[in-house]
C-alpha cells in the first residue's frame, strides 16, 4: 500500500481489514487537501479489492479522530484570494458521498475530538463507534461558517429539533448524544478499541462490534428533548432566541443556549437555520451541493474570515460580526447564499451514483 502513503494519512491492510489512519496528531488530525485526495483514491481501490472486506478509519495520537478541516490553510487561502479551498471542499464532499455509498462495512472510531470535517469522514459510514471520550459536533457558527460535509443532512434527521439545537449552538456532544442524534451506532469503551481493531482483521464487522459494544450512558440532549422541541420549532432565528429566553426563566439550559447563539455569527445562524429547513427530502448529494453553494458564499463574506481570525489566528475570542445582530441580517441576504453558482456548481446530485 506504500504508493499512496503520505506523512499525513497512512493506509495498510491487516487480514481482510483496510486501515486508514489520519496522521496529524499535533493538529488533532485536521484534514488537508492531500489527505482527502489520498483517501478518495485508496477507498475507491479497496472498494474493488476482494481481499478487503472491511475498512476502518481512526486517528493517530490520543486527542481525537479529526478536529475538522485545516482552517488555518483556509484562512491563508482567503487572504490571498485563492481557489484552493473551493477545490478542497469539492474533493471533501465527494469523499463524504463515497463513504455514504461505500459497498463494504466502513467502521469509524469516533474517539476523542470529532468535529466538522471529522464528522464527514465518520458519521456517513455504516458502523460508527463512539466512546466515553467522544466530543463531537458541528461548531461552524462559532467561526462564521455553516455546517457542511453533509452535516445539515445528518442533523436535519435527528429527533425533533435536537439537530437544530446542535447546529445553531455548535455544542460539543458526548458519545451518548451522538448516538441519540443519529450520528453514531455503537458505544465501545476507548480501552477496547485496539482489541476491536484486531478483531476486525478476521471477523465480520457485525460480529466484531457485537463482542465489544456496550450500553451507552444517558444522553443529556435526550433529556432536554421536550424543551428543545418547543424552543426550536420556529423557522426564524430571532423567534428561537426569544423562545429560549422565555423558557430560560425556569430552565438554565435554555438561557445558556440563547446566550450561546447570540455569540455566534448572526449571518451564520440564520443561514444554518435556512439550510436545515431546506434539506429535508434531499439526497445527501443534493445537500452537499447546497452546502457547496453556501460555503462559497461564506468565503466571499466577512464573517468566515473574521471568525477564524478571532478563534484560531489571533485567538482574542472577540469576533466583530457584520452585521452584528440577528435583527440586522436581511432575509434577502440569507436567500443569496442559496442562489445557483452557474458553472461553479458542484453537481454531485446530477452525477448520482457516479458522483465519486
Amino acid at each position: 500500500m506504500g504508493a499512496l502513503d503520505t506523512d499525513e494519512v497512512l493506509f495498510e491492510r491487516r487480514g481482510h481489514l483496510g486501515i486508514v489512519t489520519l496522521n496529524r496528531p499535533r493538529a488533532v488530525n485536521a484534514l488537508s487537501a492531500g489527505m482527502v485526495k489520498a483517501m478518495l483514491q485508496q477507498l475507491a481501490a479497496w472498494a474493488d479489492d476482494d481481499a478487503v472486506a472491511t475498512v476502518l478509519v481512526r486517528g493517530a495520537g490520543d486527542r481525537g479522530l479529526c478536529a475538522g478541516g485545516d482552517i488555518v490553510a483556509i484562512y491563508k487561502d482567503m487572504l490571498h484570494g485563492g481557489t484552493e479551498t473551493a477545490e478542497f471542499w469539492a474533493d471533501e464532499y465527494r469523499l463524504n458521498s463515497l463513504i455514504a455509498r461505500y459497498p463494504k462495512p466502513y467502521v469509524a472510531f469516533m474517539d476523542g475530538l470529532v468535529l466538522g470535517g471529522g464528522v464527514g469522514v465518520s458519521a456517513h459510514g455504516s458502523v460508527r463507534i463512539v466512546t466515553e471520550r467522544t466530543r463531537t459536533g458541528m461548531p461552524e457558527t462559532t467561526i462564521g461558517f455553516v455546517p457542511d460535509v453533509g452535516g445539515t443532512f445528518l442533523l436535519s434527521r435527528s429527533p425533533g429539533e435536537t439537530g437544530t439545537h446542535a447546529a445553531l449552538t455548535g455544542a460539543h456532544l458526548s458519545g451518548a448524544d451522538a448516538l441519540f442524534l443519529g450520528l453514531a451506532d455503537h458505544f465501545v469503551p476507548s480501552e477496547n478499541l485496539a482489541a476491536l481493531a484486531e478483531a476486525l482483521e478476521s471477523s465480520t464487522a457485525e460480529a466484531a462490534v457485537g463482542r465489544f459494544a456496550q450500553a451507552a450512558p444517558d444522553s443529556a440532549i435526550a433529556g432536554q428533548r421536550e424543551l428543545i422541541d418547543a424552543a426550536y420549532a420556529y423557522d426564524d432565528a430571532e423567534e428561537i432566541v426569544r423562545s429560549l429566553r422565555s423558557l430560560g426563566k425556569s430552565s438554565p439550559e435554555a438561557a445558556s443556549a440563547a446566550d450561546t447563539i447570540e455569540t455566534k455569527s448572526p449571518t451564520s445562524v440564520k443561514v444554518t437555520l435556512a439550510s436545515l429547513r431546506r434539506v429535508p427530502g434531499m439526497s445527501l448529494e443534493e445537500a452537499l451541493d447546497q452546502e457547496y453553494r453556501v460555503g462559497l458564499r461564506c468565503l466571499a463574506g466577512p464573517d468566515f474570515r473574521e471568525g477564524i481570525r478571532a478563534q484560531v489566528v489571533d485567538k482574542d475570542r472577540n469576533p466583530q460580526w457584520k452585521p452584528p445582530t440577528l435583527a440586522e441580517v436581511r432575509e434577502s441576504d440569507v436567500e443569496g447564499y442559496f442562489a445557483p453558482l452557474g458553472d461553479r456548481e458542484l453537481g454531485l446530485a446530477a452525477l448520482g451514483a457516479d458522483a465519486t
